[in-house]
Parts: C-alpha cells; structure tokens; sequence
C-alpha cells in the first residue's frame, strides 16, 4: 500500500494522489452544491473554471436556477442522470449530509471546498468506496496539473 502525501490534515483528507485522480480520471460530470446566478459567490468563480477545463457543471441549489448554461437543480437526489463529482459549496456543518447524498446517488468522488472539514463525513464516504478530498479547490489545483 502506498503513502499518500497530504498538505493538510492527520488522516491524508487532502491526499495529492486523490487530488490529481478525481480531477483527471474519476469524470467530468460535476454536480456544484451551492452554485447559484450569484456571481459574488465562489461556486460561481470556480464553476467557470471547471468548465474551462472541459467539465459539465450541474448547478445543485434550492432555486434550481440554470447557471452558466446548465440546467440547475433543487438536490442531487433530482439529477436525472449520473454525476461523477459533488463539489460541495456549504458550511461544514451542512456539507456532511451532502456527502451522505453523493454516496446515495452513486457519485464516484467528493470534494469540500477551502474551509469545509467534516472527518466523520470523510470515513463514511471513503468507507462507502469514494475518492474524497476535503479543504481544496479544484479551481486552484486543476490548473496546476499543467
């Protein structure tokens, strides 16, 4: 087994092997929790990258507004078709219900954006078979991959 190398945390929550694989290997569906028409928000900002970077958003937000040009959606439960990714754009105290969410729809990966930390949600969702990251941004790393 090998070593991961993490940049933050004890339990390896931000492990770069896990990093570059959900970013170049896991999919390009992601579903963006928190992404709204909002252009002050980071969901927004980060959203935009992604797509640069050739992902599919899916705008996941009570409003369900289309954002970007994707079709938004009130929950991941209402996402009709499979999602590779859930990005999660909540507080840390609401993102581990929405990691429960990503396992239950079949997500393949995880990722909590910079200062969403929830450990308990991290060894559920590792327990459950998923790629997971926790305190990162993929607009950030994504680029750095070069």
């Amino acid at each position: 087994m090998s070593v991961e190398h993490t940049t933050a945390g004890p339990t390896g929550y931000s492990a770069e092997e896990t990093v570059r694989r959900i970013l170049t290997s896991t999919g390009d569906t992601w579903a963006v929790v928190g992404l709204s028409t909002n252009t002050r928000r980071a969901a927004y900002g980060v959203a935009a990258v992604l797509q640069r970077f050739g992902k599919r958003i899916v705008p996941v937000h009570p409003k369900a507004e289309t954002v970007h040009g994707e079709q938004g959606y009130a929950s991941l439960a209402d996402i009709p078709f499979p999602v590779d990714v859930v990005d999660v754009f909540v507080n840390s105290e609401q993102a581990g219900g929405i990691a429960d969410e990503a396992v239950a729809v079949g997500a393949k990966a995880v990722w909590f954006q910079l200062d969403v930390v929830d450990e308990s949600a991290f060894d559920r969702t590792r327990a459950a078979g998923l790629d997971m990251v926790m305190d990162r941004c993929p607009a950030i790393e994504i680029p750095r991959l070069g």
